[in-house]
């Protein structure tokens, strides 16, 4: 047998189907050993669930409640409290509000080297810091995943990223992953598993390593991972949990599609520039613009080392700016309690908020209007932070401390050597299932902001109608479905769509694409590079869908996004020659014949036809024929 590099290892594992791994860009299909989802996206995936017929759940299954956690009016409260009960009902774990963030909670608890894994979110990339195979995907393909077990996706190619040398003092792991960012772009890891390895690798922490994983999502990644090694063992050691330790690494003479090396040794901190996790400088180049805000945490960087080096710069001083701390777990905030961090954070005038997303996906903590607010998070797309024309700037926790202190972008100028605590057990958190006649019993509460899944017609054999929106590049699913204030209509299709769907970018857009579906007509939307970056939020497909548009015409797609566009069946395209993009604009007549899948199709505009590429697998035709995946579901499993 030839030797394998530790994906290949865990893809042969896990194929359903044995045999030899596919090529590169062939489907495959792996066993799941865990699904999961947040509240954001948890309330459309247990509806789906529901609608499917599911009893019970097949692999471990979590629903966590991390993101919209206000609780400002009732739809929250019922959106929680319907995930409480529907997670009983169905053998799911529930983990509730103030626990902590999903990412993080599932790392320190659930995640072993080896698994696999599939969540409603882009970064459950995280779980690679464990030496898992995890992946990010709409909430149906999660529905799908606890209903069967399975989850498709096609191969990717394995990039081999080799860490040489050791990080330097002031130097952090959000340094590293800023470094891949700087390479690879926002885009150049589609298609690709980042695969670390190397003795900077073996230098790493879990929670180092969780962190440049989980923004190999922002570098469109399928997924990233480390070995599993003496450094997991600690870790798991650490948590009670040694027992789910196992070695894992390539084996030796294995093969990559590429390479790359960073040395560590050579890093300086870095900071990446508003709008996009890709624009990348040194920090020392910004130093000393004025900033207005810091936010620390995320599940990026929202370790008890992370938040205890931070709380260690920040020792007996106070900060200068307004700035907010969201701890990752709440055994993480127990821990800082245990060390007296908690009480030295207070005292140095830093804002301890709940365990959770907040204002990483613009829940609360927002900065002033044209502020500058600098983030340990993992995302600084435009207006995501709920300030319109602030600007938010990425940073390592070491710049942030330096910087809260002096009030403008800073270097961090201190050695750092934080206090150790021992590790907090907070599984009595989590609630757990019910045997299968006890859950067969449970009620499945349901308040008014949840509401039934709409029905979705088949895909007519011709669409044709308006151009309801020309955009450019890197449209993320933030412009498409932006979260925020909006966060708590997600269990309402209808409001959600109507209220925010490309708000953002056109006021109007809701409103003219209901006049046009509601004329029979379909609406189109044109694009460039990168359509549907960041977010896995399958919202971003179903409600468009639900305002009547059918296709996406663009010149490439991010991969999360092409398959939530087909699980609610729209069309997703490119363009076969990208300068085509030039020929068509907002508000024109278009047509397309779907009658054919398979064949060739165009794009008929203006008496002219333009050439298009599926950017769906063969194995999507009968979805999209069929109006989406939950439509052919029921008709192929159910009578």
């Amino acid at each position: 047998m030839r030797p394998m590099n530790l994906t290949e290892k865990i893809f042969a594992a896990h194929q359903v189907d044995g045999g030899a791994l596919p090529q590169a860009g062939e489907v495959v299909t792996l066993g799941i050993d865990e699904a999961f989802t947040q509240d954001a996206t948890g309330t459309m995936c247990m509806l789906q669930l529901e609608a499917m017929g599911v009893d019970r759940v097949k692999p471990l299954s979590v629903n966590f409640v991390d993101h919209s956690m206000m609780q400002q009016g009732f739809r929250n409260p019922d959106d929680h409290e319907y995930l409480r009960t529907v997670s009983k009902r169905l053998g799911i774990i529930f983990s509730p509000p103030g626990t902590g963030i999903c990412h993080f909670l599932n790392i320190e608890n659930f995640v072993k080297p080896g698994m696999t894994g599939v969540g409603a979110d882009s970064h459950t990339v995280n779980a690679g810091g464990m030496g898992a195979i995890y992946f990010g995907a709409g909430g149906y393909d999660v529905a799908l995943a606890m209903a069967t077990g399975e989850y498709r996706i096609p191969m990717p190619q394995v990039v081999r990223v080799v860490l040489e040398g050791e990080l330097r003092e002031g130097v952090m792991a959000m340094d590293v992953i800023l470094k891949m960012l700087s390479i690879l772009g926002v885009k150049g890891g589609k298609g690709k598993v980042l695969e670390y390895t190397g003795p900077g690798a073996a230098s790493l922490s879990v929670p180092e390593r969780a962190t440049i994983t989980n923004m190999g999502a922002e570098m469109g990644a399928s997924t990233s991972i480390f070995p599993s090694d003496e450094r997991t063992r600690a870790y798991l050691e650490s948590r009670g949990r040694g027992d789910d330790y196992q070695p894992l690494s390539a084996d030796e003479g294995a093969q990559y599609a590429e390479e790359i090396r960073v040395d560590l040794s050579e890093l300086e901190p870095l900071i990446a520039i508003y709008p996009s996790p890709g624009n990348v400088e040194t920090v020392a180049s910004r130093a000393g613009t004025k900033i207005h805000q810091v936010c620390v945490g995320s599940c990026t960087n929202s370790s008890f080392e992370n938040i205890a080096s931070f709380a260690e710069t920040l020792k007996g001083k106070k900060v200068a700016v307004d700035t907010l701390l969201y701890p990752g777990s709440r055994a993480v905030a127990m821990q800082l309690a245990d060390s007296g961090y908690l009480t030295s954070l207070w005292r140095s005038g830093v804002r301890v908020m709940e365990n959770g997303c907040g204002a990483c996906i613009g829940q609360g903590g927002s900065p002033i209007s044209k502020g500058v607010s600098l983030r340990t998070f993992n995302r600084n797309f435009p207006k995501r932070s709920g300030t319109p024309d602030a600007e938010v700037h990425l940073v390592s926790p070491l710049v942030a401390a330096a910087s809260a202190l002096a009030g403008e972008i800073a270097m961090p100028d201190q050695p750092v050597d934080i206090r150790p605590a021992e590790q907090v057990d907070d599984t009595a958190a989590f609630v757990m299932p019910v045997p299968l006649a006890e859950a067969r019993q449970i009620e499945v509460v349901r308040g008014p902001n949840i509401m039934p899944l709409p029905d979705f017609d088949p895909l007519p054999s011709r669409i044709e109608g308006e151009v309801m929106l020309k955009l450019g590049d890197n449209i993320s699913t933030d412009d498409i479905q932006p979260a925020g204030i909006y966060l708590p209509l997600r269990s309402n299709v209808k409001e959600y769509a109507m209220q925010a769907t490309f708000n953002q970018i056109d006021p109007t857009f809701a409103e003219r694409c209901v006049v046009v579906r509601d004329a029979g007509g379909h609406g189109v939307l044109i694009g460039r590079d990168n359509y549907g970056q960041g977010s896995s939020r399958e919202h971003a497909a179903l409600c468009p869908r639900w305002l009547g548009i059918r296709a996406v015409v663009v010149v490439q797609f991010a991969r999360i996004h092409v398959a939530n566009l087909v699980n609610f069946g729209i069309v997703p395209l490119t363009f076969r020659d990208p300068n085509d993009y030039e020929r068509v604009s907002q508000g024109d007549h278009v047509r397309i014949d779907v009658s054919d899948l398979q064949g060739e199709l165009f794009l008929e505009v203006g008496g002219e036809r333009i050439p298009l590429e599926p950017a769906f697998e063969p194995k999507d035709v009968e979805v999209l024929q069929a109006g989406g995946s939950l439509p052919y579901f029921k008709a192929t499993h159910r009578g």
